[in-house]
């Protein structure tokens, strides 16, 4: 390897390793700007900030402008969007995702027609994801799965464990 290449490779590797952290930086001081523009009401910032994110493939960018969309908050009111954005972050393991995906398959909101074997599985890796922090959320997950099982037969919970068995995250 000549001279020249092996500087270009140790700068290449140096800027790589400048850049990762500032990045990571600009995520979270974006992320927490986002949302205190959302608590402030100032929606515009919040979708633009989030849009950024979510276009990047940021699994919490894309739950909190999920729910903007569920919500009507800054954005037009669009159930179909809430659940494509939802489910492009549950499919990378983020547990809200996964909570807010399982409710809308259990209550036919935005995903007609609405699929209890979907909604269980959803809402078991959701619970799976949940830690301490989340312990709210998590109540409410378990509550709302005890109620999808009540209406469900043996063989689709059955379905539903094998589904979230087979379950891989994608990045």
């Amino acid at each position: 390897m000549t001279i020249r290449k092996l500087l270009t490779l140790a700068a290449t590797l140096l800027f790589a390793s400048i850049a990762a952290p500032a990045v990571a930086q600009s995520l979270e001081v974006e992320m927490r700007e986002a949302a205190g523009a959302y608590e402030r009401k100032d929606m515009a910032t919040a979708v633009r900030i989030w849009k950024v994110w979510a276009d990047k493939g940021n699994a919490e960018a894309r739950t909190l402008l999920g729910a903007m969309y569920w919500s009507g908050e800054g954005v037009p009111r669009n159930h179909t969007e809430a659940a494509r954005l939802y489910r492009l972050a549950a499919d990378q393991g983020y547990a809200r995702a996964q909570n807010d995906l399982g409710f809308m398959y259990g209550f036919g909101e935005g995903i007609p027609p609405h699929n209890d074997v979907e909604a269980y599985k959803w809402l078991t890796l959701a619970i799976k994801g949940y830690t301490s922090k989340n312990q709210d959320r998590l109540d409410q997950a378990i509550k709302d799965k005890a109620t999808l099982a009540k209406r469900m037969t043996k063989a689709q919970v059955s379905d539903a464990e094998a589904r979230v068995k087979a379950f891989k995250p994608v990045p």
